[in-house]
């Protein structure tokens, strides 16, 4: 007999707060690096407004060159947070310009000045808004929590929570006021994704390359794209075709060759018949078994039953050398996961036959339209890539997929292996 529905929600109610609680974390943190930029960019702002209004007298042009570069820095430090944080935020210079007259012919001329101008703009504002916002809730909700433990100890008075504005004198107050940072809390928790997500969007707006630019680079980029990912297809064809060609077709031919040898045999020499069938059954079940690995090569059934997670846990239990796993992706296209699936095998073979390794971490997270895959042992290192090694089949199916691949492997160790793919948001 089950128990009330209160008692079976209670885990569930635990674990979604217990979630709340991790996605706010991290969007608490993001928060409080991007009031530190807004910061700078509200100062920035101020320089650039004198700036402009001594360029009137004729002595803010020669400030330009120093102003604009200070721009362009504080604009790069959120490109690099927004990068962090998952958005792909790429860097449009080409060169810094230099002296007055190519800075005002930059600002002029240049939609990527004018796009951080207006950004320098927007974002001391909306950042520096959403930045105190989110400190005032966490630090108002840890005073307050706190407070029970030391207002007592100050002079009668001087206990005080919410900037000063509100005192506690008595203990009744005290346990109150507890309470009431409990709210802060949980409103800094419930508020953070909310309030990250607007404090990002003037750079989500004005930091990426306009669209008018050239975009010769990035059509080069998407070109070489396409040619791995038809490279990679194309080897992936002629790997399955020399499994079935030297593996299942020859032990097919074995089983022909056998049995018409039995069925000439049966006339004349019925127990030679029967020896030489027992060999077809063989040779049957080993093409069988051959045939089998290789549908398994193409989309494993383990990834297609029990997901991502459930795929890459029946490889760590698999590795020869002992393996951890963490797991914090959402799904992704099956051809995403098929890719960090053989991402994942390839890497945990080479630490197996080449590392000398005791122990291996293998991390898969997600950070907005990127998921991460890290795989690293605690091997001798001087690993190097080259072509027909397993990094190099890595990098094929990564380039494949847009993504990237970066390999750490001094020597003595550890050796890292990081591949970066782009699965939609």
């Amino acid at each position: 007999m089950s128990g009330p529905p209160e008692a079976a929600d209670r885990p569930s109610l635990l674990a979604d707060g217990a979630r709340a609680v991790r996605r706010a974390l991290p969007a608490v943190k993001w928060l409080m690096v991007g009031f530190g930029i807004a910061l700078l960019a509200l100062g920035t702002l101020v320089v650039v407004v004198l700036t402009v209004v001594l360029c009137i007298v004729g002595v803010g042009i020669l400030l330009l060159p120093v102003v604009f570069g200070l721009m362009r820095k504080v604009a790069e430090l959120e490109r690099r947070r927004l990068r962090a944080i998952g958005h792909a935020v790429q860097l449009p210079y080409d060169e810094r310009p230099a002296g007055p007259r190519a800075v005002w012919r930059s600002l002029r001329d240049d939609p990527t000045s004018r796009r951080d101008l207006l950004w320098l703009a927007a974002y001391a504002l909306v950042g520096f808004v959403t930045g105190l916002i989110a400190l005032q809730l966490v630090v108002n909700g840890v005073q307050s929590v706190t407070l029970p433990a030391w207002w007592w100890l100050l002079p009668s008075g001087e206990a005080t929570v919410v900037n000063g504005f509100v005192p506690v004198r008595t203990w009744p107050a005290a346990w109150m006021t507890s309470v009431m940072g409990i709210v802060w809390l949980a409103l800094a928790v419930a508020l953070s994704p909310f309030l990250l997500r607007a404090q990002t969007a003037p750079g989500r707006r004005w930091l990426p390359p306009d669209p008018s630019l050239d975009l010769s680079s990035r059509v080069a980029e998407l070109t070489a794209t396409r040619a791995a990912a038809l490279n990679a297809h194309a080897l992936e064809l002629r790997r399955i075709e020399r499994a079935l060609h030297d593996g299942t077709q020859n032990k097919l031919v074995s089983v022909a060759v056998l049995a018409g040898a039995a069925q000439r045999a049966l006339e004349h020499d019925p127990q030679r018949a029967a020896e030489i069938l027992e060999r077809v059954q063989t040779s049957a079940e080993s093409a069988l078994a051959e045939l089998r690995a290789v549908v398994r090569s193409i989309l494993p059934a383990v990834l297609e039953n029990d997901g991502l997670d459930g795929a890459l846990s029946a490889l760590v239990a698999q590795s020869p050398v002992p393996a951890t796993l963490s797991v914090t992706a959402g799904p992704a296209p099956v051809s995403v996961e098929t890719a960090v699936y053989f991402t994942v095998a390839e890497a945990l073979t080479n630490v197996a036959r080449h590392s000398g390794a005791t122990h291996a971490a293998v991390v898969v997270s997600r950070a907005g339209d990127r998921l991460h895959v890290g795989v690293e042992d605690d091997g001798h290192g001087g690993a190097v890539m080259h072509d027909g090694s397993g990094l190099a089949g890595i990098a094929r199916r990564a380039e494949a997929h847009d993504g990237t691949l970066t390999v750490s492997s001094p020597v003595g160790g550890p050796t890292v292996v990081e591949v970066e793919l782009p699965c939609g948001s």
